[in-house]
């Protein structure tokens, strides 16, 4: 008999309700916009009441889709996207927004931990980011007293979405590693990290940490009546999106990497051993007992979603008017175009630098005949130059490169821009059969929780396959590899040069 897994995977740009079998074939899908309320700059939150609502129509609506019913789902898994905070107060009930990955209100804060990182660096060998939980803590702790006196449970996205199918409270350990609430040698939290930070009176508001195999409850009755998912159905621990498509991809060891063209730039590989403070790189918990090495910004694609809002506004309106998607004419446009095309460098800045923290969104090398095409497709490379800067670093570490990539996240649903990826990168990417990476690894995830594969290893091997395999082009590596040259060249000469803009900016919206 054939087991279904239901996965939510809450990304910071879209949510998606995914349904697998047991041979890791995509049976349906649901999927909605994460609404991304920013009442002032910087700031990224999510209305959870209403994100509770659109997840049980979401699920309802998958399991429509796959013809089934809610009680011939085997097991639920939650993903989420990394980083940010989701709070409940001591009654368990909600009473703040939550706070997405790209929120970058903590940026100050985050530059001055960042200066003192080494006093826990031993411990937790994490580098500090506005979006982690300890940084936000301490921001409202600061701003938000009112908020923070309130809280009672501090969890990361997954296992707030998990609390609300089962009511159960409960932390898994490599998304709580990847946001800086654990000491990395010995799997736990530490007073020491909540006491680098300002807020040791949070120690008593840390859940339970659980394993992402781990069973964390069942659905319970209330959220049957939202999401149709039949009540007592196990719901697994999960794992944050990183670490859900490095599984669904087959990335188990350091000769192959995974590469993430989401909301955030996402690259990393699973390591016996973790990368040193001087690296500036980031380590976590993988499921499998690794140590997961970590190159990340908020520089991908969310960065393409808002140009092409900004660019393209007619284009836009057409496509609408005609029942189709724009990207269907930026992959035509992709296609017919190469690395030539564009003479002007994008910075993919707007929600975050990979370099200096100050820095943000920019075109240079605009000129009297410059395009709004070669603007788009600077777009595209900017990001992808992006993601080669962390690869690069990840190279320095490993000291070899892998034999292949194999890449996830919205970016894969355009093969022009994979290639542009291999070009950029010069290393082969390879794409599974699965457009829902973070459902695929969340489906696993509950093959193993409920005992039909010993371990994610085995689960992966019968439940993924690589579909598409691309190659770099030796004439677009050349170029390429002159344009990010460029590329380098200007962020060097502009670090540490984007405090007075940033300045001007601040003092303008005041």
């Amino acid at each position: 008999m054939t087991s279904y897994f239901l996965t939510i995977d809450n990304g910071g740009t879209n949510t998606k309700v995914a349904i697998f079998d047991d041979q890791g074939k995509q049976i349906a899908v649901s999927a909605f916009p994460t609404k991304n309320r920013e009442r002032q700059a910087g700031f990224h939150e999510a209305n959870l009441a209403d994100l509770w609502q659109a997840l049980g129509t979401a699920s309802r609506d998958a399991l429509q889709r796959a013809n089934l019913t809610g009680d011939q789902i085997s097991g639920v898994t939650t993903v989420g996207h990394g980083k940010g905070l989701y709070v409940l107060d001591r009654q368990h009930h909600i009473f703040m927004d939550g706070i997405l990955s790209a929120d970058s209100r903590a940026e100050k804060y985050a530059i001055n931990f960042e200066k003192r990182i080494h006093d826990i660096y031993a411990i937790s060998h994490q580098h500090v980011m506005a979006s982690q939980a300890p940084v936000l803590l301490r921001w409202l702790k600061d701003h938000e007293p009112e908020n923070y006196r309130q809280i009672g449970a501090v969890l990361s996205n997954k296992d707030f979405i998990r609390f609300l199918l089962t009511g159960e409270v409960c932390q898994e350990v490599g998304d709580a590693s990847g946001n800086h609430l654990l000491n990395l040698e010995t799997a736990d939290y530490d007073p020491q990290i909540l006491a680098f930070f300002g807020i040791p009176e949070m120690a008593n508001n840390l859940p339970q940490l659980i394993q992402a195999t781990d069973q964390c409850g069942v659905i319970s009755a209330e959220a049957a009546e939202v999401t149709g998912i039949q009540a007592g159905t196990p719901v697994f621990g999960g794992m944050f999106d990183i670490d859900a498509c490095a599984i669904a991809t087959g990335v188990f060891d350091n000769d192959k990497f995974s590469l993430i063209a989401g909301t955030w730039n996402m690259n990393i590989f699973p390591n016996d051993t973790m990368a040193s403070e001087a690296s500036g790189l980031m380590n976590s918990i993988f499921p499998t007992g690794k140590r997961l090495i970590e190159a990340s910004s908020p520089t991908s694609a969310g960065n393409l979603a808002i140009m092409i809002k900004l660019l393209m506004t007619a284009e836009l309106r057409d496509a609408q008017d005609q029942g189709k998607s724009i990207y269907d004419d930026l992959e035509v446009f992709l296609a017919n175009t190469d690395a030539t095309f564009a003479k002007l460098i994008y910075f993919p800045f707007l929600y975050g630098s990979n370099t200096d923290p100050e820095a943000t969104g920019s075109f240079i090398g605009l000129r009297s005949n410059t395009t709004k095409s070669e603007m788009l497709r600077a777009v595209y490379e900017g990001i992808a130059f992006a993601h080669r800067y962390h690869v690069q670093a990840l190279l320095k570490v490993l000291g070899h490169q892998p034999s292949v990539i194999r890449m996830s996240g919205g970016g894969t649903n355009s093969p022009s821009w994979v290639q542009m990826f291999a070009n950029i990168l010069n290393i082969p990417i390879e794409l599974v059969s699965s457009n829902e990476l973070g459902g695929l690894g969340g489906a696993m995830t509950s093959a193993v929780g409920i005992g039909l594969y010993p371990d994610l290893e085995t689960a992966a091997a019968h439940m993924s396959r690589v579909k598409a395999r691309y190659e770099p082009q030796a004439d677009q590596v050349k170029i390429y590899d002159q344009k990010y040259t460029a590329y380098l060249s200007l962020l060097t000469a502009l670090k540490g040069n984007w405090t007075a803009l940033k300045e001007f900016q601040e003092g303008v919206e005041q």
